[in-house]
């Protein structure tokens, strides 16, 4: 399949062999980072059929923009990965890859230039696809127990401001006093489960503050509090959880 520019934003071709039919509409964006020290062997790496990876788009560090993968097409991106119930989220996500050498590579600041061509091209996905502000997701959210891009260092706060994704920007009254971390059980817990499944991670309603709790938690304060990511559900962890529930249509 002959791969044609579909974004209303400047972008080069890049094709890759590794997509396959989508089993549903696209109503969710994937951001992630690409983890890898030399940005060309990242796209070279998405591009060969032997990774089995791929992704719609690849934003580089110099605001340039490649697609890989037709939109309608399912990208190989997510890998296992949940949220609100959906398991293929390959099938309903668009997937856009940052270049960024990660975590490993001491999780540098994402430059100007690539975050404003990022956001010129998300929203040109979103012009042109039904996807509501909170599945607008980093891959650690989606994929908790394994990922961690695109990291605390970006910028959603900045995005949000561009009416990209869901995200809570005032300082908030904490609503809550508890301290609630790995071994901790009880009925406090179980609610603090409740509300992250309610938002859409992956967990169990256990009431007990296991691995799973822990790792939900740090996906989500690395999205929506990412001054201070330790596991910890604090008040202004949860605070912020109830502020967000209260900010979906749906509730």
């Amino acid at each position: 399949m002959s791969v044609k520019p579909e974004c209303g934003v400047p972008a080069q071709l890049k094709p890759s062999p590794n997509h396959n039919e989508r089993a549903m509409p696209v109503d969710m964006l994937v951001l992630h980072y690409t983890g890898m020290p030399d940005h060309d062997e990242a796209l070279a790496r998405l591009c060969d059929p032997r990774s089995e990876v791929s992704a719609h788009y690849v934003v580089m560090e110099d605001g340039s923009i490649y697609q890989c993968v037709p939109e309608g097409r399912r990208a190989w991106h997510a890998g296992k990965a949940w949220w609100k119930g959906e398991t293929d989220i390959n099938s309903c996500s668009i997937g856009i890859e940052i270049a960024n050498v990660g975590h490993d590579g001491g999780l540098p600041e994402y430059p100007e230039a690539q975050i404003e061509a990022l956001i010129g091209l998300c929203k040109d996905i979103l012009s042109r696809h039904d996807i509501p502000p909170a599945r607008v997701l980093g891959h650690s959210d989606v994929a908790p127990d394994r990922k961690i891009d695109p990291g605390e260092k970006f910028p959603w706060e900045r995005l949000y401001n561009e009416s990209i994704g869901h995200f809570v920007a005032e300082k908030m009254q904490p609503q809550s006093s508890g301290f609630f971390q790995r071994g901790d059980e009880g009925a406090p817990i179980e609610a603090i489960q409740a509300l992250l499944g309610l938002y859409g991670y992956h967990i169990r309603q256990s009431g007990v503050f296991d691995q799973k709790t822990y790792q939900a938690v740090v996906a989500f304060q690395r999205h929506f509090r990412p001054s201070s990511v330790d596991g910890v559900a604090d008040p202004e962890t949860i605070t912020l959880l109830h502020s967000l529930l209260r900010g979906l249509p749906s509730l």
